[in-house]
């Protein structure tokens, strides 16, 4: 641990395993406030669907970085980083505990350590491996990834053209991967004396509480929310490419059965969760890996508050 004077939590996680839940009670708990890092929960409108905390929910818990974008607003690691550190900064000035709480490794990852250094985008260059993922398709452009940055190629999914594309950019800009350089930044000093307590469930019982999230965002109103948001943004806006959105778009556009969109949404959830963990299993940041429930209970209560209390 460093000696840097401020000493946030941070919890994360896969998707739906309590997080929210466990930093607002941990914020009421330790005279708290909540930073999120989700990168759908920014954005204004996406409630249901992120699983973003209602104001009834957040009650007097202050909180930052939900809700200050509009969809068409690009947001990166870098910004969110900057908007990150000065909320961080601020919460400690007021003698109050910082709490990061979210799931978007790379956004948490440029808060805790810094940006990596990649290389600028080449347009050229980018405009040439688009044109190839147009010519030879998804498969055989991540099998390529596969053969030369397997780190990268096991994170990113097979559609995700864009990240697809920006691994083999660097691979081909500085001929080393993508995953290899990140996982060197991983290993660099952190900016901050934090506290990463990584939350989780057993793979045995996920897929079922994904089924009954899901299910629950329906009888909220997660197809009345999306409808609405196409009809604002239009259906290409990135935050309704996420998973459940995506999903949800497409029973809106092809009319598919209820259950079906919420099975797909199930293995979409499934297959990002895998992702998350693998990114979090490589972090020698994380000091703690227990689940929402051993979270709150006496023994983890006492090590949050000697972290959060030590000067």
């Amino acid at each position: 641990m460093n000696d840097h004077p401020l000493r946030p939590i941070v919890i994360v996680g896969p998707t739906g395993v309590g997080k929210t839940q466990v930093a607002l009670e941990l914020a009421r708990r330790l005279d708290g406030e909540l930073i999120g890092a989700d990168s759908v929960q920014v954005y204004r409108g996406f409630d249901i669907g992120s699983a973003k905390p209602s104001r009834a929910e957040l009650g007097h818990v202050v909180h930052h970085l939900i809700d200050i974008a509009d969809a068409e607003e690009p947001l990166d690691a870098a910004r969110y980083a900057a908007l990150a550190s000065t909320a961080t900064e601020e919460v400690s000035a007021r003698g109050h505990v910082p709490i990061v709480v979210g799931g978007t490794g790379l956004w948490l990852r440029a808060l805790l350590r810094g940006l990596l250094a990649a290389p600028p985008v080449d347009k050229d260059l980018r405009a040439t491996l688009e044109r190839r993922w147009d010519e030879r398709g998804p498969v055989e452009m991540h099998a390529q990834l596969s053969r030369v940055d397997p780190q990268s190629a096991t994170r990113i999914h097979m559609n995700d053209k864009l990240r697809v594309v920006r691994a083999l950019e660097v691979y081909e800009q500085t001929g080393r991967a993508l995953g290899a350089l990140r996982a060197e930044h991983a290993l660099g000093e952190p900016r901050y004396a934090d506290l990463t307590v990584l939350l989780d469930v057993p793979d045995v019982h996920y897929a079922e509480l994904i089924r009954e999230r899901t299910r629950r965002m329906f009888e909220q109103g997660l197809l009345e929310e999306v409808a609405g948001l196409v009809r604002k943004h239009g259906a290409e806006v990135r935050p309704l490419q996420s998973v459940g959105y995506r999903q949800v778009v497409d029973e809106l556009a092809t009319g598919v059965p209820r259950e079906v969109t919420v099975e797909q949404i199930v293995r979409a959830t499934n297959v990002y969760a895998r992702r998350q963990r693998t990114w979090w299993k490589s972090d020698p940041g994380v000091q703690l890996r227990i689940t929402a429930q051993q979270a709150l209970d006496a023994d983890h209560e006492a090590i949050f508050v000697r972290h959060a209390r030590r000067a």
